[in-house]
């Protein structure tokens, strides 16, 4: 179709605007309904953009609109209509058609409309245009905020979207052909741009209290305004630098001076004296042709370094989704007059804007407040204005809004949320990776900065930079995140430039973590661990069996009592009953027969209320025959109702059959499934270590990629990525990792490079390696078949060592199940023949016991039989559970736990030492359990660990009363795991937990302990959570458990001593009654007066309570719950202060915690990294181990975790 052809209806109105007669614009009396007509016309437009592409190609813009702008500003409706209307004609043509199309004709239409943007963009470069709209945004901005209208608020979002889409047209290929320093199309809109104030405008909008909302647009406009621009560069202008800039020049021309001179003498000495009209043919000895003959070459002898077997051969088609992605060339330089404007724009931004607009939009994008990857944004402007700040004087204060953990957080969780996106979404990845190259290089040029400020000199700065390192070198995601984007790098997804980014960040993480190391000895760093723990499947369900009748009248006789409360009205009757669902699919009569079978599936489980409840509801939905009782139906009547319905054989739905699958998948042979948890420890950091997680084929190849264009790589990323190679084989000794042909070929284009001088390092490293290789070469034969493969660490030391260097179970050969070798296939046969005929025993286990070759695993015996064919599946060998041999107790195991127990009833550990005589071995809670059933002993409690106090006579001297302190604490430790074992156990099984019933005045003892033991803070939350509690059950009238959950690292450490948890048994509080749950809870059985009682306890205690028994040192002794243990170990105050309480709780810092190795953290509450520490608090030389029985508790497993690894 012929878009100057136009539409007859479009035609018309367009003729209805006006005429331009020289440089005066008349208009039509009808001009403002045929703006608005146009604007109609723009909305119903096809998926061509057919009005879109008609209204171009007449050039309605040029000629009408911005006329119209100009001449007529005074018409308000008129000028709004318009700045309507070219916001709309001047859209990106990505936001018209969604993406760039794929088909060859929409790709066309695409391509039209972006060559009218391009035509509008010039048109734009008007002081005049821009001259009106910056007149138009200043008159509005100088009313106030309650005199503007939602006219003017419209008026300022569409100029401001209408700059923002002026600027983003992108240049016209045939621009880049210009030399540097020329003004192009986006200069002259710049310079238009500055000429007119619109500028000026921007800074206020961005510093402005008042003008926040327009915050993510500037920063929008801004991006863009300096889209072709160097942060190096712009910061260099103006310094006196103009002869360094032509110098740099200079150098470059210099370099491909020199590169042409090399080869013009390379090529005269090729040529030969005396021209020869006859070239002749030669042999080439050593290669050979097609056939068994060598290579016959026809041409000159200087013709032979060309050579090559592929000369005159196709090449081969590389599909288009295996193209690289376009790299961006280098930026061009704009007119100097343009580069100063910008540069002033960057000083003046970053003294009085960029701190407070960096935080509006942070906080914009943390609300989500802002458009769907507008962070990408402010990932700029981190990256450029702080570039440009470290490359102008550096003055840290100018961007301390972007400095600092919270950065790096956001940064990185960005770059992580981009990186993970780019893998799942295959057919956007080009477009996530460019996102992830914004990422980087703002978390790069945070990096810079950090290690620009330990140059400071002020020792504030050089301290801020510490605490950044601390908390970045400390957690594992800062530590993993270059290796993951490493050996997720796809050349075919991300560009050039983001290889170039990545190598340059690794180099400069690798230097500051080696500069923080060195002269720090025993630093520790977080460190994450994935635990695999089986989980066992659930079981498939079974029907279960009908009772008996002699069952049944035992249990309503048990029922009978409390179903007459029921009825009496004693006990009340649960609200929340619904025996009829309207919305279900489900029949009426399928709910009624339903119904029927929920009544008596509560009373046979011992739920009369709810019973009840449900029959007096299913009566009043289905009074009809009487099914559910008379409507008027006393006592009497429902208990017999409920009888019948209790005795009654009532028809129930079999459960579904579950499928079983044909055949087995390998990942399901095991019996159970795996869940993996992440375990967070801390461990000594050892830098070489850590360099040894770079000593991998990906960091190589991907450093091999980059510097094949060494040539045009900048000095900077050559130097980047061969320091990044040195340390690979110099430092971790490891030369035979870049013993790779790519690379070899690298090296040899390099040596023979004429313009090589200019590249040193990379000559040096060169022939470092290469000398390396000859030499292993002399002695490995296969060193020269090595070099086909990428190499791990594993297969250099059996280069370098031998290939039998390898002891058993190193490395890639332990991961592998060694190979069946026909003795050991015949051993099997014979074996499973033997054994498939036994019954009452388990094949494989007997197989295993048998078999000759030691460090078989159940399942590859398994998959083996299956493979010969013996066995059809793995579900022919179930695994027998754990604990299902050993269920019942026999007449001597009764008889021997009884004189166990006899026997030490009179120790301290009853339980314990059974544990250790019992012949036949059970775990704890049945050991428990047959206790309580022999009548052994009547509570739980009985079989606690006796504990000594920790009291000391006035008889013991000062030596003898610490030696007993140390004895008896670490009792205690070696213990604490027993003891939290019996304690879940009392809280599963004592019925008596849930209605217990503090005393007057209980805990008094207890509270005045934890307050001299520094736990002030969690007791004000406890009593906090308390009055709260009584508070909500006297306005809502309901009473239900309430969970105290703590949010504070002191509230924590507190539910973990044991003295605190002995006053929570103290107030009547409920430890967690099962594995589902993870908090005490204040149960619903406490009254409003017995809350405020406990809370009133906590408030007032008094600092000597009466009645109590003292200690030599003055403390009194805490009263003993019921179910508490015997006693309960003083620990130390935990670190940190309650977020709820109402005023901090200062608690001094143990000298002798793991905490004072660690690194120092920043306090993400806003403290400043000058405060000092509190002062160590005193210890005595027995207290080893000041942290809480918890901790004590994970810090000893992970100790054995990390024993058992080493082993």
């Amino acid at each position: 179709m012929d878009w100057y052809m136009m539409n007859c209806e479009l035609l018309a109105t367009c003729s209805a605007l006006g005429y331009l007669e020289g440089d005066v614009y008349h208009r039509e009396p009808d001009c403002l309904e045929s703006v608005k007509d146009l604007i109609r016309y723009l909305r119903h437009e096809d998926e061509t953009r057919d009005v879109r592409q008609q209204l171009g190609a007449a050039q309605i813009l040029q000629n009408d609109l911005l006329p119209l702008l100009v001449q007529y500003p005074q018409d308000k409706a008129l000028f709004d209509a318009v700045v309507r209307l070219t916001v709309n004609l001047t859209q990106p043509a990505l936001l018209c058609f969604g993406k760039v199309p794929a088909d060859a004709t929409a790709r066309h239409h695409f391509l039209q409309v972006l060559s009218y943007l391009q035509a509008y963009k010039e048109a734009f470069a008007s002081e005049k245009v821009f001259g009106v709209l910056s007149e138009k945004l200043y008159d509005v901005l100088q009313l106030d905020w309650e005199q503007r209208q939602e006219e003017d608020t419209l008026l300022i979002e569409r100029i401001l979207l209408l700059v923002r889409n002026v600027l983003h047209v992108p240049p016209d290929p045939t621009e880049k052909q210009d030399v540097d320093g020329d003004a192009s199309v986006h200069d002259r809109v710049l310079w238009a741009l500055h000429i007119s104030g619109m500028d000026d405008l921007l800074k206020f909008l961005a510093s402005a209290q008042s003008e926040q909302q327009w915050a993510l647009h500037v920063l929008e406009i801004i991006s863009l305004m300096f889209r072709d621009q160097s942060p190096e560069q712009l910061a260099a202008l103006g310094q006196g630098q103009a002869a360094a800039e032509r110098g740099e020049d200079t150098r470059e021309l210099e370099t491909l001076r020199q590169r042409e001179l090399a080869e013009k003498r390379a090529r005269a000495l090729q040529r030969p004296s005396r021209h020869s009209r006859f070239r002749g043919s030669y042999v080439i000895q050593g290669l050979k042709a097609i056939g068994d003959n060598d290579v016959v070459f026809h041409k000159g002898l200087h013709n032979l370094q060309s050579y090559s077997h592929d000369l005159g051969k196709e090449p081969r088609r590389v599909p288009r989704r295996r193209w690289a992605p376009p790299d961006p060339g280098p930026s061009r330089r704009s007119a100097r007059n343009v580069r100063l404007f910008l540069c002033h724009f960057c000083q003046d931004f970053l003294e009085g804007c960029y701190n407070r607009l960096m935080l509006l939009v942070k906080d914009q994008l943390l609300r989500e407040k802002a458009q769907q990857h507008d962070e990408t944004y402010y990932l700029w402007a981190t990256a450029f204005f702080m570039a440009f700040n470290r490359s102008r004087g550096f003055r840290p204060e100018l961007v301390s809004e972007t400095v600092g953990v919270r950065a790096f957080h956001f940064i990185e969780q960005n770059l992580t949320t981009y990186y993970e996106m780019a893998l799942m979404d295959k057919k956007e990845a080009v477009t996530w990776a460019r996102r992830m190259h914004l990422a980087l290089k703002a978390y790069q040029e945070l990096l810079r900065t950090v290690q620009e400020m330990d140059r400071s000199p002020e020792p504030a700065v050089r301290d801020s930079s510490q605490v950044i390192k601390n908390n970045i070198f400390y957690l594992t995601e800062y530590r993993e995140l270059l290796l993951a984007l490493f050996r997720k790098f796809d050349e075919t997804k991300q560009p050039r430039a983001f290889l170039r980014d990545l190598v340059e960040t690794a180099h400069l993480f690798l230097r500051m973590l080696e500069h923080f190391c060195r002269g720090r000895a025993g630093l520790v760093v977080q460190s994450k661990r994935v635990r695999r723990k089986k989980k066992p499947r659930a079981p498939a369900a079974l029907a279960p069996q009908p009772p008996s009748a002699a069952e049944l009248e035992e249990l309503w006789a048990g029922l009978a009592p409390q179903l007459q409360a029921c009825l009496q009205g004693e006990v009340p009757l649960p609200e929340d009953v619904v025996p009829f669902d309207a919305a279900s699919e489900t029949p009426v009569e399928e709910q009624r027969a339903e119904a029927l079978l929920r009544i008596q599936g509560c009373l046979r489980g011992a739920q009369a209320p709810e019973a009840l409840r449900l029959l007096r509801c299913a009566r009043e939905v289905w009074p009809e025959g009487d099914v559910f009782g008379p409507s008027g139906a006393g006592p009497p009547e429902e208990t017999q109702l409920l009888r019948e319905i209790f005795f009654a054989a009532l028809p129930r739905h079999a459960p579904p059959e579950a499928e079983e699958p044909e055949e087995l998948e390998e990942e399901e042979v095991e019996e159970d499934e795996e869940e993996q948890t992440v375990q967070v420890a801390e461990k000594e950091f050892n830098f070489m270590d850590y360099l040894k997680r770079f000593a991998c084929a990906p960091v190589v190849r991907a450093c091999a990629l980059l510097l094949r264009g060494y040539a045009q790589n900048s000095a900077r990323t050559n130097h980047c990525a061969a320091r990044l190679l040195h340390r690979l084989a110099r430092d971790l000794r490891m030369e035979a990792l870049l013993f790779q042909l790519s690379l070899f070929t690298l090296f040899h284009r390099l040596l023979n490079d004429p313009g090589a001088a200019a590249h040193q390092e990379l000559v040096a490293l060169a022939k470092f390696i290469l000398g390396k290789f000859f030499a292993l070469a002399a002695t490995n034969k296969k060193a020269f078949v090595e070099l086909l493969f990428w190499k791990n660490p594993t297969a250099v030391r059996e280069m370098t060592e031998g290939y039998s260097s390898l002891q058993e179970g190193e490395g890639a050969a332990a991961r592998r199940a060694p190979a069946w070798t026909p003795q050991e296939e015949q051993a099997l046969r014979e074996l499973y023949w033997k054994y498939k005929e036994v019954e009452g025993q388990d094949v494989i286990a007997a197989i295993l016991a048998e078999l000759p070759a030691p460090g078989r695993t159940r399942r590859q015996v398994v998959k083996h039989l299956v493979r010969l064919g013996l066995a059809s599946s793995a579900k022919d060998f179930p695994q027998q559970r754990k604990g299902t041999h050993i269920v019942l107790w026999t007449e001597e195991q009764e008889q021997e736990l009884e004189r166990l127990f006899e026997e030490f009833r009179g120790s301290d550990d009853v339980l314990g030492n059974i544990m250790k005589n019992l012949t036949a071995r059970r775990s704890r809670a049945r050991v428990v359990e047959k206790l309580l059933g022999l009548g052994l002993v009547s509570e739980r409690k009985e079989l606690h660990k006796k504990r000594r106090r920790k009291g000391r006579g006035p008889e013991l001297g000062e030596a003898d009363a610490l030696a007993v302190s140390a004895q008896d604490s670490s009792a205690e430790e070696g213990d604490s795991e027993e003891e939290e074992e019996e304690e879940e156990e009392d809280a599963e099984s004592d019925p008596l937990e849930e209605h217990w019933v503090p005393e007057e005045g209980a805990g008094q003892g207890l509270v005045h302990l934890l307050h001299q033991e520094g736990l002030a803070g969690p007791l004000r939350w406890l009593e906090t959570c308390l009055r709260r509690t009584a508070g909500d059950r006297e306005q809502e009238g309901l009473s239900f458990p309430v969970p105290l959950v703590p949010l504070s690292e002191e509230n924590e450490d507190a539910m973990e001593d044991r003295r605190f948890r002995a006053l929570l048994r103290e107030l009547g509080l409920r430890p967690p009654a099962s594995e589902q749950e993870s908090f005490w809870r204040i149960p619903a059985t406490l009254t409003l007066q017995q809350l405020r009682r406990a809370a009133a306890s906590l408030a007032h205690h008094s600092p000597d309570p009466e009645g109590l028994p003292q200690h030599p040192e003055g403390l009194p002794a805490p009263p003993r719950h019921p179910q508490a243990p015997a006693s309960a170990e003083q620990l130390p105050a935990p670190l940190g202060s309650d977020s709820e309480s109402e005023e901090p709780v200062p608690v001094p810092l143990q000298s002798g915690s793991k905490r004072r190795r660690q690194l120092d953290s920043e306090d993400e509450d806003g403290g400043s990294p000058e405060a000092e520490p509190a002062p160590a608090a005193p210890r005595s030389e027995d207290d080893d181990d000041p942290q809480p029985a918890g901790r004590r508790k994970r810090a000893r497993r992970l100790e054995e975790e990390e024993e058992e690894e080493e082993d």
